[in-house]
Formats: C-alpha cells, sequence, structure tokens
C-alpha cells in the first residue's frame, strides 16, 4: 500500500485530490495520482510518498523542487514522478 499522507492545511486552505482506490495489474505500470487544489497564495514546496505497512512507514519518494526527486534504495528504478510541473501534481508512476 503506497500512500500520500495529507499535508497540513492552514483552514481555508486548498484540498488534497486522490482516487480512494487505484487497481494495478501484475507485471504493468500504474500512475497513483495525487493533486492539490492551492487556493491563492499557496505553493506546493514538497511531495513525499510513504509506503505503509504493518506498524511502520517507509519513505518511498520525495519530490522537491529545488532538491529533485529522491527515490529510495528499494524503489529505484521503479518509482518515477508522473506529474509535470508545478508539484500541484504530484502523481508517480510505479513501474511493473
Amino acid at each position: 500500500t503506497l500512500s500520500h499522507p495529507c499535508p497540513r492545511v492552514p483552514a481555508g486552505g486548498g484540498r488534497v485530490e486522490v482516487p480512494r482506490s487505484v487497481t494495478a495489474v501484475l507485471g504493468q505500470d500504474v500512475v497513483l495520482p495525487c493533486r492539490y487544489r492551492a487556493q491563492e497564495q499557496e505553493q506546493v514546496v514538497q511531495v513525499t510518498w510513504l509506503k505503509r505497512g504493518p506498524g511502520a512507514a517507509a519513505e518511498v519518494a520525495v519530490l522537491n523542487p529545488q532538491h529533485g526527486e529522491h527515490v529510495q534504495e528499494p524503489f529505484v528504478g521503479r518509482v518515477l514522478r508522473h506529474g509535470h510541473g508545478d508539484l500541484g501534481d504530484g502523481a508517480i508512476l510505479l513501474r511493473n
């Protein structure tokens, strides 16, 4: 299970849009969408994807416009940024 934690958003802030579920086929690529609908003067500065497991969560990828994209070792080559432009679109592509 991969999850995108909801950012801490001040009252009256934007909203995170993610599907309730995503269906994947074993051996095929799948896009995990995540979009933040910002209010005026808001900007997404980082997106972090986590893999949740029993009792723990492990970082999978961090997307940051200043520092680039960082994918943790077990996921290198399997996780790529899918979104384009600013980080309001923080979707990732999970390969195979």
